[in-house]
């Protein structure tokens, strides 16, 4: 068994002390000592490091009397990156630009007509206010290529063509990422909505368009090609679901198609919580979680959990904003 080189035991140290920062805000010396179990030494020794590398700074003071060094609160440098991310829809490209720590700096909004990589790079441009960026998420619908991070076919966006991504890469000369719009949106469900603190979960998204996504073992599973989660292409009683969910019915009968859809993933996968995402899953809230729980009682005798979302606002902007920060802190740190 290989013991830790002391350059490997500081990389671990400083990146311990760092998502500290990030997940409690500002703390001292002491504190920091507290949450890591590392010595008076050591931790000094690893904010000068920090302090040295431009993550860290002072940030104010602490305590009854202010006083001294043990007093002195450090906080992330947020600035020392920034990130952007991008859902790219038929009719819209909306755009977040966040700093390290997460918190928003810039957005814009630009109605797809004309060239899409010239409307993409202008976007971000407008959110980024002139903000070097480490990297860029887009979000799209379709089924993304693990080999080249291009689509397999191209989607319904107008404008979309083979290589845009690269295309796009080339004009913002930073590393951009194409993501599965309803993958980014359950990174969101995970980390801040329905499924937090659950390891194995599936996201019906239920929107202008039907999609899913499956998370096990805390991880996102794109399958080998990209199209895990691709149900609208499954058929019920001889038709897509896509376009079963699409015709006018009666409510309880569109719900009982909800939870065919849902079954497919509990038989395969037995995931334990389903959470319906998108427009009509926010709207339908909690009402239809149980009712479409219910069928899938009939249907099941696996135990689901059925959750309508939690995240507030773009799902899929803050999934791509949550994939892009995840990135550039393991770069900048």
């Amino acid at each position: 068994m290989k013991t830790a080189t002391p350059s490997m035991a500081r990389a671990i140290n400083d990146r311990l002390a760092l998502d500290l920062l990030l997940e409690h805000g500002p703390l001292t010396a002491p504190q920091l000592r507290e949450l890591t179990g590392l010595s008076r030494p050591t931790v000094s020794d690893l904010i000068e490091r920090l302090k040295g590398g431009g993550l860290i700074e002072e940030a104010g003071e602490c305590g009854e009397d202010r006083r001294g060094p043990n007093a002195r609160l450090y906080a992330l440098v947020a600035g020392r990156a920034h990130v952007a991310g991008v859902d790219l829809r038929r009719t819209a490209i909306h755009v977040t630009v966040a700093d390290l720590t997460g918190r928003v700096v810039g957005s814009a909004v630009r109605e797809i007509a004309g060239d899409l990589v010239g409307l993409i790079e202008a976007a971000v441009a407008e959110a980024a206010a002139g903000r070097p960026l480490d990297n860029v998420v887009i979000g799209a619908p379709g089924l993304v290529k693990p080999k080249d991070g291009e689509l397999t076919v191209a989607n319904d966006v107008p404008g979309w063509r083979p290589g845009l991504v690269s295309a796009v890469r080339e004009r913002l000369g930073v590393p951009v990422v194409l993501e599965n719009e309803v993958n980014l949106a359950a990174v969101a469900e995970l980390r801040t909505g329905a499924a937090q603190g659950s390891d194995d979960f599936v996201l019906l998204w239920l929107d202008d368009g039907l999609g899913a996504a499956v998370v096990l073992g805390g991880r996102l599973r794109r399958g080998a090609s990209g199209g895990a989660g691709e149900i609208g292409f499954l058929e019920v009683e001889g038709t897509a679901l896509c376009l079963l969910l699409q015709a006018e019915t009666r409510r309880e009968e569109w719900v009982r198609r909800v939870a065919k859809g849902a079954f497919a993933f509990v038989t395969l996968l037995d995931p334990g919580l389903v959470v319906l995402g998108g427009a009509v899953g926010h709207e339908g809230g909690d009402e239809l979680a149980e009712q479409v729980a219910a069928r899938l009682r009939d249907l099941s005798p696996a135990p689901t959990e059925v959750r309508a979302t939690r995240v507030e606002g773009n799902a899929v902007l803050q999934g791509a904003v949550l994939t892009a920060l995840d990135a550039a802190r393991d770069h900048v740190w």
